[in-house]
């Protein structure tokens, strides 16, 4: 079977997501893509066509070389007309661009769960059918909703977190996953949506309690949470994989200036350097460690990274990611950016 993956904002991220969980196509497990579809192996109308008695809801997403509102509104019109011949009932959504949003894919139904609401998508000649779009309301509600948080250590997006657990790649259910540096718990509660065993340790005890009340609110029971230092802390349990966002350094409304950045980095690489010396020596050959750490943003529009893979080579772990250059996570403008590296334990 062939599949389309429709990918998120930063389409890099979305590919080495893809690749890491050897093409996923379950929709729920996956951060960086919108959507999911299969290829047609018949005609649109004959696929159409054969759909359960009652009324359709069509949408048509058009991704060729040259589409258009106009190309996409006109295929949907096409079918609805042949459809509508032949005794059929069709609402077809309207498209405001070339493609349907995901909102708009949502709010619709069109997410391939209902038979008779159906998004197809186009690429020049070929045909695609929607068989999962990415439920953005369901993130939004598990962060939002979560009673303890803290926007003076940052907002970890529920989305980042499932691609750092995907990016450690395949592991098996009830795997442990640690995040040492876990904040209210994030990283945790994705992890245990996705079967995994969660373990999270931090060096604030506010944030221990912030993760347990999370924990609790969200009634898991499969984790662990302790007040530990990354640098020096001894873990008690046996770790299949760590997904992390490293310390990221002091929150900055405004672009650092030479001197700020050098402080801000020897900071931050101290902290972490430190963190993967001490785990270097308790976890077992080849298990994988994803962790986001700090870039910078300069009056250019380029973000300064932290230069650490060589020491992090030195520490016994092979860096997957040595380019880097496409997993920066960011929003335009951003000041403080989440550069992606994974690792794994040689």
């Amino acid at each position: 079977m062939k599949y389309l993956a429709v990918l998120g904002r930063q389409p890099e991220i979305s590919i080495a997501e893809l690749e890491a969980t050897d093409f996923c196509t379950d929709i729920e497990r996956l951060g960086g893509t919108m959507k999911l579809a299969e290829k047609l192996d018949e005609r649109p109308i004959e696929y159409l066509q054969k759909l359960p008695e009652g009324k359709i809801t069509l949408g048509v997403s058009d991704y060729s070389e040259k589409a258009s509102r106009k190309t996409a509104t006109t295929e949907a019109l096409k079918l609805k007309k042949i459809l509508v011949r032949h005794g059929r009932s069709v609402r077809v959504v309207e498209n405001k661009d070339a493609t349907l949003s995901t909102a708009t894919s949502l709010h619709n139904g069109l997410s391939g769960k209902n038979e008779r609401k159906i998004e197809l998508i186009k690429v020049n000649d070929e045909w695609y059918k929607v068989i999962g779009v990415q439920d953005i309301e369901a993130y939004a509600k598990r962060d939002q909703a979560r009673p303890a948080r803290d926007a003076f250590v940052g907002m970890l997006p529920p989305k980042l977190a499932q691609i750092l657990i995907n990016l450690c790649g395949h592991l098996p259910a009830g795997a442990t996953v640690l995040d040492p540096f876990c904040g209210t718990g994030v990283v945790l509660q994705e992890a245990i949506l996705m079967g995994y065993r969660a373990y999270g340790t931090d060096i604030s005890e506010k944030m221990i309690e912030y993760s347990d009340r999370n924990m609790k609110y969200f009634d898991f029971k499969n984790y662990k949470v302790e007040v530990g230092d990354a640098v020096s802390f001894k873990w008690a349990e046996k770790i299949d994989a760590v997904a992390c966002e490293g310390y990221l350094g002091k929150p900055m409304s405004m672009i650092p200036n030479e001197m700020k950045l050098k402080t801000q980095k020897q900071e931050c690489k101290a902290i972490i350097i430190g963190f993967l010396k001490n785990l270097a020596g308790q976890i077992k050959t080849k298990t994988p460690v994803v962790i986001a750490v700090p870039a910078w943003l300069r009056e250019s529009g380029e973000y300064s990274r932290l230069e650490i893979l060589d020491e992090i080579e030195k520490l016994g772990y092979n860096v997957s990611n040595k380019s880097r250059e496409g997993l920066l996570y960011h929003r335009e403008g951003q000041i403080v950016a989440r550069d992606i590296i994974i690792l794994r334990k040689n």
